[in-house]
């Protein structure tokens, strides 16, 4: 099975819970910082009532207008953020930065860039974004004719390399590449005047991370630490409730540091991915994580696979 086929597979098991008719939740955004506001989005995975937004979601206010950061996973999604906005500003939305790729991350986009406003993101992001997108709105519309009308639309002019500095407005931002995480291509959003750290899906808290058989954990690893160098004041993760870097390393960071080191060491020793997941199967230190007890044993099984096939 080649990597887009993976992928849209993933996906759409990711789906089926959106096969029922909608019945939409509010949404809304908090204040987190100077200028700055999130929609956090449940622990849940996605359901009918929240439109795949089991995400968080970044809004930024500027002299010129508001800017979202991810855009949702298509037009009922970007129409409900669109609707929690006015609930904060009479500001146009004018841009959305990119922090990725799962469907919740940019499926959205199209819906605000038909109405004025800038796409922004790294060309690794839109790599990801252009050899994915059409199989997932494909097969999504399969599942639930919801979505029907989204089309993927993607940055016109990425950012090159792994950095970009930019201003809206009057505020300053930074869109990263650390290194390959949950996607390929994960980026962050760094607001350095509100020291304010919008993850993607680098970071996770009070759920569980998600390793999908195109993850790179060692990848994931070494991006986490890299980006501690962030003086961040208040961190968003991908999902979970706003936090600092203590708690990003208790759910994230440590996690990803001991899959790495007990998988790698278990492939080198050839141990067998069953027997590794078993030996492994009870951390307690991560048991307060939602869905621990329906993730941790498939994580641990496709890490171990990385590793021996020597990602």
């Amino acid at each position: 099975m080649n990597l887009l086929k993976t992928i849209t597979s993933v996906f759409i098991l990711s789906l089926l819970v959106l096969s029922k008719p909608v019945f939409a939740m509010e949404f809304d955004f908090k204040k987190v910082a100077d200028k700055t506001y999130a929609y956090i989005g449940p622990l849940t995975n996605r359901t009918p009532e929240n439109l795949g937004l089991n995400n968080n979601i970044g809004l930024v206010l500027t002299k010129q207008g508001a800017v979202l950061i991810d855009s949702g996973a298509g037009i009922p999604s970007a129409k409900a953020l669109e609707k929690a906005v006015k609930k904060v500003t009479d500001l146009p939305i004018i841009a959305v930065i990119n922090t990725g790729s799962q469907d919740h991350r940019w499926l959205g986009n199209g819906y605000f860039s038909d109405k004025g406003a800038k796409i922004y993101a790294l060309e690794q992001t839109v790599k990801t974004q252009l050899s994915m997108g059409a199989g997932q709105v494909e097969k999504m519309t399969k599942v639930t004719d919801i979505f029907a009308s989204t089309k993927p639309v993607t940055s016109l002019k990425p950012f090159p390399g792994d950095k970009a500095k930019f201003t809206i407005g009057d505020v300053k931002f930074e869109l990263i590449h650390f290194g390959d995480a949950h996607f390929p291509g994960d980026a962050v959003v760094w607001l350095p005047e509100q020291k304010t750290l919008f993850s993607g899906d680098l970071i996770y808290v009070d759920r569980m991370l998600g390793v999908l058989p195109f993850s790179n954990v060692a990848s994931w690893q070494k991006a986490f630490h890299a980006a501690e160098a962030l003086p961040a004041k208040v961190i968003v993760p991908g999902h979970g409730q706003v936090c600092d870097w203590d708690k990003a390393r208790k759910d994230t960071g440590n996690y990803l540091d001991k899959l790495v080191s007990v998988m790698s060491a278990a492939a080198d020793e050839m141990l067998g991915v069953g027997q590794a997941v078993e030996d492994n199967k009870d951390w307690p230190e991560f048991k307060h994580l939602e869905h621990y007890d329906t993730w941790h044993k498939t994580i641990l099984n496709r890490t171990y696979l990385q590793f021996e096939n020597g990602m």
